[in-house]
């Protein structure tokens, strides 16, 4: 790396490791759903203009604005690892709008098995794909690994959601209305639990092989199970964080909602105004929940492996945690 690449990633390194409402502010930028509309030339573009900036040949004029919109741009649609394009639903920007109504059908009242079965199915297949599309790619995995995850998610979802419901329904010492709230909040450690799940079998390759991790130039050191571990730690406990405002907040505000007045006599209101609620409660959590953690985090090097402490002067090395 010349020594323009190397500041550019120091650059975004300290932002990801900053206080966590600085990582907040990045990770806005990151789900930020207008770069969704951004053109293939337009992605073209900013590219180029990073890579002029790499190699110290700029065009006149250029500002520190036209950069970090770049940088912008390139993070939320190219994957750090493959440089591959990120199909557009599973992109961060791309989980708020294409999740939202996953979220709205999973918190659908009177749920019935067959509904109950099709929401966290479609749940789980949205978040395979998106832990998928924006895991740690430094080391190539295999498709079983994929197909095990997904299907340890979904089993492991479906389970949990289908077995609470029996037993609300079968717990005679509930009224009606009381097993109805209950039921509302279901969806979240059935989410919760599955989602750990599904990282941990997903990724389970990167605790067997470990992650490359580098140096403050930029050089890979050498790959480390130990920060494999603090990466799917990290993941796996942010996607705990992650449903609880989303599935926990909606039914506790639409109950209240749903006492007044005007949705009393508008049930038709009822959706559109969950959607709202849950959109609302998406939008908050997102950025908060993948905040917890910097992106690309930084590890002592004598917590690693020893032949990795005595590859590097370093006294630091950097591992990307994937989302």
């Amino acid at each position: 790396m010349n020594s323009a690449a190397i500041a550019l990633l120091k650059t975004i390194v300290n932002g990801h490791k900053a206080s966590f409402y600085g990582r907040f502010r990045h990770f806005l930028d990151i789900i930020d759903p207008r770069t969704l509309f951004v053109t293939k030339s337009r992605l073209k573009e900013a590219v180029q203009l990073l890579e002029d900036y790499k190699h110290g040949s700029l065009p006149p004029g250029t500002t520190n604005q036209e950069l970090w919109r770049a940088q912008k741009i390139k993070q939320a649609i190219i994957h750090p690892d493959t440089n591959e394009t990120i199909f557009m639903p599973f992109r961060m920007s791309g989980y708020i709008p294409f999740g939202t109504p996953i979220v709205v059908g999973l918190l659908l009242p009177n749920q019935t098995l067959a509904s109950t079965l099709f929401w966290q199915w479609l749940n789980q297949s949205h978040n395979a794909c998106v832990n998928y599309a924006n895991r740690n790619a430094t080391k190539p995995s295999p498709t079983s690994k994929f197909i095990q995850g997904y299907l340890g998610a979904v089993v492991s979802a479906v389970s949990i959601a289908v077995g609470l419901n029996v037993l609300i329904q079968r717990a005679n010492q509930f009224s009606p209305a009381t097993r109805l709230l209950i039921q509302r909040f279901v969806p979240f450690p059935a989410v919760a639990s599955a989602n750990i799940c599904n990282v941990v079998l997903m990724r389970h390759t990167e605790l067997e092989e470990g992650i490359d991790v580098l140096d403050g130039e930029g050089n890979v050191v050498g790959s480390s199970r130990i920060a494999a571990r603090h990466a799917l730690l990290e993941t796996a406990l942010t996607r705990v964080v992650l449903p609880m405002p989303i599935l926990v907040l909606p039914p506790i505000i639409m109950s209240l909602l749903e006492k007044t007045a005007f949705l009393r006599s508008r049930p038709r209101m009822l959706l559109p105004v969950q959607s709202l609620v849950c959109l609302a409660a998406f939008g908050l959590a997102l950025p908060l929940a993948i905040s917890l953690f910097p992106q690309m985090s930084e590890i002592e090097t004598v917590r690693l492996e020893p032949e990795i402490a005595q590859a590097t002067t370093s006294l630091t090395v950097i591992y990307n945690k994937g989302l």
